[in-house]
């Protein structure tokens, strides 16, 4: 794509990403719970990060520095590999870790130079902490407010109205959770990142629709602030463990199988289960991003609610289609197939997320422009899509 072809007008961006810095969970952690939440060991001469005292491999190299080029698996994730090159040939050279991954100064100069006007910002390393410390609720409660108190310093929630960072909440203690939401939002927080997929409990697993966590989505609803459910570790290896011998999450590590069975599974269930279980109708102002989960699984989920609201109309308030189409916003992959997704979801509620700084993403997160050109959208569509949607997300209602 040539440089001619990138929007000239200002964009938002609603996929960012920092490296986190390497006291990110142990600046702020309650002195009595490092053993319990996050350590540094060194182990075989190399720094690893201990999560509830083992080796944490979510993050094969959690200090990020050295760190992969943005965009050097933009090829793969379009699904060509024609030389079958291993990963650590496909991320190619890595590079020392740079200012604008960690300060939010040097990042706003980025995003200057990169014509974003604004951002959602999103942990890397965050996003797949919460399954290694589930077995352990008060350690993983504290583990998540250490972390969010260290956002605060280095990010801020939403600083000069341009980089939204999102503070990680986990639902395994509703008290605690409904806590830690009330000090966020008084910090001003206008995004908030909980994990997909069914959420822990002291007992086990279950929705998180379930009602037992009505005091926190009743505050959220009240508060008017964005969920996003970011892809990361949201524990389907136990699924996986069905079909092949187990393993711990690693990104970019998978087998064949798992990245055909596991990859749809957690946007799709998860947002069947706010739908369907009523979520929505009883707290109508709750608003949801899927962030970097693609789209894939949209089609089919909304042909299996029409399906089901046909055949069961009583056991729905409102037309399930519909309520998705209200309530949640979708962050499309750029190798996905983005021609019908205008449609299925509407295009307001279409967002553009370049992933940045990720090797996953692109290089130039304006090229994403080129893509939606290449599924027949129109210019005007282009801007609603990369320049107005996610700005709302940033409001509170």
């Amino acid at each position: 794509m040539t440089g001619a072809a990138l929007p000239e007008y200002g964009v938002f961006d609603a996929d960012n990403h920092y490296y986190e810095a390497p006291d990110a969970y142990t600046r702020h952690i309650d002195p009595k719970m490092p053993k319990r939440a996050m350590q540094w060991a060194e182990v075989g001469g190399k720094q690893r990060l201990l999560v509830g005292g083992r080796i944490n491999r979510f993050i094969p190299n959690p200090l990020f520095d050295p760190v992969a080029k943005p965009g050097s698996l933009d090829e793969y994730f379009r699904g060509r590999n024609p030389n079958a090159k291993d990963m650590r040939a496909l991320f190619g050279d890595l590079e020392p870790i740079r200012a604008e991954y960690r300060d939010r100064d040097a990042r706003i100069g980025v995003m200057d130079a990169q014509g974003i006007d604004g951002c959602l910002m999103f942990p890397t390393l965050g996003v797949g902490m919460e399954e290694s410390l589930a077995h352990d609720p008060p350690a993983l409660v504290a583990a998540f407010g250490a972390f969010n108190r260290w956002m605060e310093d280095d990010w801020g929630y939403a600083y000069r109205e341009r980089i939204f960072a999102a503070p990680m909440l986990t639902l395994v203690d509703v008290e605690a959770a409904v806590a830690e939401l009330r000090r966020v939002l008084d910090l001003d927080a206008r995004v908030i990142c909980i994990k997909g997929g069914p959420a822990h409990t002291p007992t086990g697993l279950t929705s998180p629709a379930d009602r037992r966590f009505d005091p926190f989505w009743a505050l959220v609803n009240e508060a008017g602030v964005s969920v996003g459910i970011h892809s990361g570790d949201a524990g389907y290896g136990r699924y996986l463990a069905d079909w092949e011998p187990p393993h711990d999450m690693e990104a970019f590590r998978h087998s064949p199988l798992q990245m055909v069975l596991s990859a749809d599974r957690p946007p799709y269930e998860t947002m069947a289960a706010l739908v369907c279980q009523g979520l929505f109708d009883r707290f109508p102002r709750i608003r949801v991003a899927s962030i970097e989960s693609g789209a894939s699984w949209v089609p089919v989920l909304l042909k299996k609610l029409k399906k089901a609201y046909g055949q069961m109309p009583t056991a729905f308030a409102s037309d399930p289609v519909e309520t998705f189409r209200r309530h949640v916003w979708v962050a499309p992959f750029y190798e996905d197939d983005l021609s019908s997704l205008k449609d299925e979801v509407g295009l307001e509620h279409l967002l553009f997320g370049s992933d940045w700084p990720h090797a996953e993403g692109l290089a130039e997160p304006k090229s994403f422009a080129e893509d939606l050109r290449r599924c027949g959208y129109s210019e005007d569509e282009i801007h609603t899509v990369m320049a107005d949607n996610g700005w709302p997300l940033t409001r509170r209602i």
